[in-house]
């Protein structure tokens, strides 16, 4: 499940392959970790979980690991970080 031909890229939702997100199976369940993959055409992303299983998880289930205001490592819903625009390294 990488990312393939005809994929939108990662960096159009803000985010690199490696970086570290979560997500539950289903609401109030235990968080699951893993790292992002890639993208797939249909716009999900593609997540290996701590085990190295492969899965394709919409925007809207993820949250990514980040920095808070004050420097405190956080977590942050995918889909916030995809509607904000922010300038991204150039190198």
């Amino acid at each position: 499940m990488a990312e393939t031909q005809g994929a939108p890229p990662l960096a159009a939702v803000g985010l690199r392959p490696g970086d570290s997100v979560r997500w539950q199976r289903r609401a109030g369940g235990r968080w699951q970790t893993g790292k992002v993959a890639g993208r797939e055409r249909d716009g999900s992303i593609a997540v290996h979980d701590s085990r190295g299983a492969a899965r394709a998880l919409p925007i809207e289930r993820l949250e990514v690991r980040t920095a808070g205001p004050r420097g405190a490592k956080t977590w942050e819903p995918l889909a916030q970080r995809a509607a904000r625009t922010e300038q991204m390294d150039l190198f």
